[in-house]
């Protein structure tokens, strides 16, 4: 009995990790879908608990209404980020080219004097900038724009279809809820029910513990990024915040990528690339508020969420998130607490069964 359960629980391990592999797509789309749909869900039941003239409110409408209320809600965040890409793009076609050149190229012609007033080359003057001008040409001659423009057009479409797709699979299951869980229920064996039971309530629980701990992260730092970057009077407070508490979703790298964000938009906006006083003072205020961040998301939030949640050590945290990272990079890392949740939780719980159920011990 043993032998056959832990081949079957072999073979379906195995057929699940190639069915991920081989079907990306699908897989990441479905991903997406369940997340949502764990987010989505409460509100989903209170909008159908209202009732209007003594009627509840149907569940595909209570459903719609959700999906509105999520694309508006990104629609606003995209909103924040047009004026600042906007100016941007006003503050590269303004650029004086010849005048960036020149101030490159005469660090670089004080080393070529150096390097060779010293005799460590035998080149002669100008060799270094003439290298530089070179390789700069070459690049530009090696942008294949019909490659860029077929990629773009390519990646636009894949967006649309994946969208779609995600959007398609959120409605039904939202709509008809529960409708995985009966399936994957009903392909249980009876004897092995109960464990697997225990096995999915307890992952279910915890993982909407983990996604609802995200979200509560990302509004608090959200939150302090905001507030602190307005009272410094650093432009585009909101947009930079934004960017800040999404790029958290990916360990240890996220603040990092949150705060350079912040520092290069602020120095952008100067209207001026001067390292002067006004630029290390901004970029000291923006580095304040970030490690505010720092130390309120490393202290607070992350143990609340990773230990709390989850139910596991910082230092378990640590090394798997580091695992996923080897293993998919980015997607790794922000995959790796959910996935190393279902496989402890569906573990423990399949140990347990084998000590405290009889039809193991047969």
């Amino acid at each position: 009995m043993k032998n056959r359960f832990f081949l079957a629980i072999c073979a379906s391990v195995i057929l699940l990790v190639f069915s991920a592999w081989y079907f990306s797509n699908i897989f990441i789309y479905l991903v997406i879908s369940l997340t949502l749909t764990t987010l989505l869900r409460p509100l989903v039941n209170f909008i159908g608990r209202i009732q209007v003239f003594g009627r509840r409110i149907p569940r595909a409408i209570a459903v719609l209404f959700s999906f509105f209320l999520l694309i508006t809600l990104i629609s606003s965040f995209v909103l924040l980020f047009i004026p600042l890409f906007s100016e941007q793009i006003q503050v590269i076609t303004s650029l004086d080219f010849d005048n960036i050149y020149n101030s490159v190229s005469k660090p670089i012609a004080s080393l070529e004097e150096v390097l060779i007033s010293n005799e460590v080359v035998e080149n002669k003057e100008g060799f270094l900038v003439d290298s530089l001008k070179t390789e700069i040409i070459k690049k530009f001659d090696e942008v294949d724009i019909a490659g860029i423009i077929n990629r773009f057009l390519s990646a636009t479409g894949s967006f649309f279809v994946g969208l779609l797709a995600v959007s398609f699979i959120t409605f039904f299951l939202l709509y008809e809820s529960g409708i995985l869980r009966k399936t994957i229920i009903s392909a249980i064996p009876n004897q092995y029910f109960e464990v697997f039971i225990a096995a999915m309530f307890k992952t279910e629980k915890l993982l909407s513990n983990y996604l609802l701990g995200l979200l509560f992260q990302m509004l608090s730092i959200f939150s302090i990024a905001s507030i602190g970057l307005t009272i410094f009077g650093v432009k585009y407070a909101l947009t930079i915040a934004v960017f800040a508490a999404f790029a958290n979703l990916i360990p240890y790298l996220g603040p990092l990528l949150g705060a350079s964000f912040g520092i290069v938009v602020g120095l952008s906006t100067m209207g001026s690339f001067d390292f002067n006083q006004e630029a290390i003072i901004l970029i000291v205020k923006i580095a304040a508020v970030f490690g505010v961040v720092q130390v309120t998301d490393n202290v607070v939030l992350q143990p609340l969420i990773f230990s709390k949640s989850v139910k596991a050590h910082p230092l378990e945290i640590f090394i798997i998130i580091f695992a996923g990272a080897a293993i998919g990079s980015i997607g790794g890392m922000i995959a790796a607490i959910p996935v190393y949740t279902i496989i402890r939780v569906t573990s423990k719980e399949v140990y347990s069964g084998f000590k405290e159920y009889r039809i193991f011990q047969t």
